[in-house]
């Protein structure tokens, strides 16, 4: 028999969601299982799999020690690791991160410590504000996420209520987000805001992007302005107005603007010479545009933050 006491971080989800990440071992059916049987109480009292618990509850589970012998269990390395972060600001609830390009958010199958979320962990750990063997649900996590070889501000939560609020957030399109693009041609116009509909294909890790409805799609908007032009290529500032996968890059390719050195969705032969070895792309600036409460975040209302335009690598061809 184990107990264990609901603490800060775990407060405020449902019971079978806590037992399945504090318990990893444990497999699903036999976690409802033993929550239906008795075998896993709240209070000592039984419990319901959609209990949400509070603070100082003392969950009691009936079940074998070896369940509780995760082989999920990795973070016992966070103190060998150097952590390499470019902070843009931080506050004991959330970072803000300058992710570098060819830097991954998580790790792949091919593993590695060259992770963000690995690098935000153990930067956490050797301050003293994260510790795995005392946490039992939650571990830092990254709130939004960006691809590979795109750089730019990534959000990370210290604690569950930030997480939980900033994924709201999030949701509600209560952030707003820009980049700075580099992209094939002349603008038609000097600024628009374009709408489509998008597909994904999870297989090829492809989205395509259609001009009507259809069941499945998901509308996407994305504005941009035009910020300067130079050998018949343009330089956007671009706004996410929703967030799809792959959004930017595949609605402007979709409008005939490719993004200089996008290899996926479009081709970028002619500009790998020219030091164009990914997608010209990077998250500049996020705005916190809060239009309903946001509890233990609510100083961060209406604030703006912004990397160094030296850290775009691909403005040295627009400016003068």
């Amino acid at each position: 028999m184990r107990r264990l006491i609901v603490g800060k971080n775990d407060a405020g989800q449902r019971l079978d969601k806590f037992i399945s990440k504090a318990v990893k071992g444990l497999p699903k059916s036999l976690l409802y299982k033993d929550i239906r049987t008795k075998r896993i109480k709240v209070n000592g009292a039984r419990a319901k799999e959609n209990q949400i618990l509070a603070l100082g509850d003392e969950i009691t589970l009936f079940i074998r020690d070896e369940f509780f012998d995760s082989p999920e269990r990795d973070d016992h390395a966070l103190a060998h690791i150097k952590p390499k972060l470019s902070i843009v600001y931080e506050d004991e609830n959330i970072l803000l991160l300058n992710k570098r390009p060819g830097v991954l958010v998580h790790e792949d199958t091919a593993g590695g410590e060259n992770t963000l979320i690995l690098h935000v962990k153990a930067y956490l750990y050797g301050k003293g504000e994260y510790d795995p063997d005392i946490e039992q649900s939650f571990a830092p996590a990254l709130c939004n996420r960006i691809d590979r070889n795109t750089g730019g501000i990534v959000i990370a939560a210290k604690n569950a209520e930030a997480l939980r609020i900033m994924n709201e957030k999030i949701r509600e399109n209560e952030i707003s987000k820009f980049y700075l693009c580099a992209v094939k041609g002349k603008m038609p116009r000097r600024a628009d805001e374009l709408r489509g509909y998008l597909k994904k294909d999870s297989d090829a890790n492809m989205v395509q992007i259609f001009d009507r409805p259809f069941a499945g799609a998901k509308t996407i908007i994305t504005r941009y302005r035009v910020l300067g032009e130079n050998g018949g290529n343009s330089l956007l500032e671009v706004e996410l107005v929703t967030g799809r996968t792959h959004q930017i890059r595949a609605h402007m390719a979709h409008i005939g603007h490719p993004l200089l050195g996008d290899g996926k969705y479009g081709v970028n032969r002619d500009e790998r010479g020219k030091g164009y070895k990914h997608q010209a792309l990077y998250a500049v600036r996020l705005r916190f545009d809060f239009q309903s409460e946001a509890g233990a975040l609510s100083y961060l209302k209406g604030k703006e933050f912004s990397i160094d335009e030296n850290e775009v690598w691909f403005l040295r061809d627009f400016i003068k």
